[in-house]
C-alpha cells in the first residue's frame, strides 16, 4: 500500500484529507509543519506528499526545497494543496519540484483527479 504524508498546520484539513486518502487505500502519516514533515521523510520517505504552503516553523516551499536535496527526496510525488492560487505561487511550486497543485477547499473528486494525473492512483 502506498503511503501519503499530509503536511498542514490545520488539524481539520489533515483530518479531511486523511479520510479521503484512507478511502483511496493510502497509509497516512501527518505533520503540522515542514520541519516535522522533513523529520518524517528522513526517517521513512513516503510515496506521496500532500503539502500546504503557509505553515509555522518551516513553510511548504522551504520544505520542498529541502526535501528535493535529501537522499531519496526526488522520489515522492508532491502535490501542493493551498489557498495560494496566483500564477506566481504555482510557478514557484512547480520550479521547486512540486508535481501538481490543488486549490483549497478540495474534495475527494479533486484529490482523485490530481492523484490520477500524477500516476499515484
Amino acid at each position: 500500500m502506498a503511503s501519503c504524508l499530509i503536511v498542514d498546520d490545520s488539524k481539520v484539513v489533515r483530518m479531511v484529507a486523511r479520510r479521503i486518502l484512507e478511502d483511496l487505500k493510502f497509509d497516512i502519516l501527518e505533520a503540522e509543519d515542514g520541519r516535522g514533515a522533513l523529520d518524517q521523510c528522513l526517517e521513512k520517505m513516503p510515496d506521496v506528499i500532500l503539502l500546504d504552503w503557509n505553515m509555522p516553523v518551516m513553510n511548504g516551499i522551504d520544505f520542498l526545497h529541502s526535501l528535493r536535496q535529501t537522499e531519496g527526496g526526488a522520489d515522492p510525488v508532491v502535490v501542493f494543496c493551498t489557498t495560494e492560487n496566483d500564477m506566481a505561487h504555482i510557478r514557484e511550486a512547480i520550479s521547486a519540484g512540486a508535481n501538481e497543485y490543488i486549490m483549497k477547499p478540495f474534495d475527494r473528486a479533486i484529490i482523485e483527479a490530481k492523484f490520477s494525473q500524477v500516476g499515484v492512483l
